[in-house]
């Protein structure tokens, strides 16, 4: 049986909301990496000249701005509004926690220092195994964060509702009930005919349409047209 491959990731906020979240593999975050080490570099050389002037004091002070760079440069990007750096930003990729919510200044700060683990022996070498190993790309300091690095751009889970005359179901549903209803209806376009109508039959007693009806399906489309506030 061949099986699809999908690195969709789900997420549950604390509020009970779940967020559809696609997370970003191996070369995009190695593009996103060199980007920002370039732009790194690049603000470090030209500290190191502006402060060459000052002798001893000077390359002390350039010691301690490449230290800042190099470690607080990602947390700083990562804790603003977007969070991504620039080279994140650039490839469309950003850092949230595994809920799916905006990172926290702690999680930032312990998958960027982690980055050590990741390097070893060398050049990433168990940052990149680890997240080849995983379905999500997790490298190192994002398992002991709880953090991700995702597409930023929203992940579109269903198509749009078939038409169908709206129709209340037969008795009041739960959110879950009509989340999942709902789903169904948003997916027809993605499945067969016969697959549909097979899921309808199944869903139709629950939500109070009879399972005898004489179009189950349509019925049930009905209903979800209902649930989305057409009346």
């Amino acid at each position: 049986m061949s099986v699809s491959l999908d690195t969709r990731f789900t997420a549950e906020t604390p509020e009970g909301i779940a967020l559809a979240l696609r997370p970003a593999g191996v070369l995009p975050r190695l593009y996103a990496f060199l980007i920002d080490a370039l732009i790194r570099l690049v603000v470090f050389i030209a500290t190191a000249i502006a402060l060459e002037q000052l002798g001893r004091f000077g390359a002390g002070i350039t010691l301690i701005a490449y230290f800042a760079i190099e470690w607080f440069y990602p947390v700083l990007f990562e804790l603003m509004l977007s969070g991504a750096t620039p080279g994140k930003r650039s490839l469309g990729l950003r850092v949230v926690m595994d809920s799916g919510l905006p990172v926290t200044p702690a999680a930032s700060v312990l998958r960027n220092l982690l980055r050590t683990a990741d390097f070893l022996p060398m050049g990433y070498g168990f940052g990149f195994a680890c997240m080849l190993m995983r379905g999500d790309f997790k490298r190192i300091g994002d398992l002991a964060a709880g953090t991700l690095v995702v597409y930023a751009k929203p992940v579109t889970l269903h198509g749009p509702l078939p038409d169908a005359p709206p129709e209340a179901p037969g008795h009041p549903l739960s959110p879950r009930e009509q989340a999942a209803v709902i789903a169904w209806a948003a997916r027809s376009s993605r499945i067969t005919e016969a697959r549909l109508g097979e899921l309808a039959a199944l869903a139709a007693s629950g939500v109070g349409v009879p399972s005898d009806a004489k179009d189950p399906t349509r019925r049930l489309l009905g209903v979800a047209q209902w649930l989305l506030g057409k009346r």
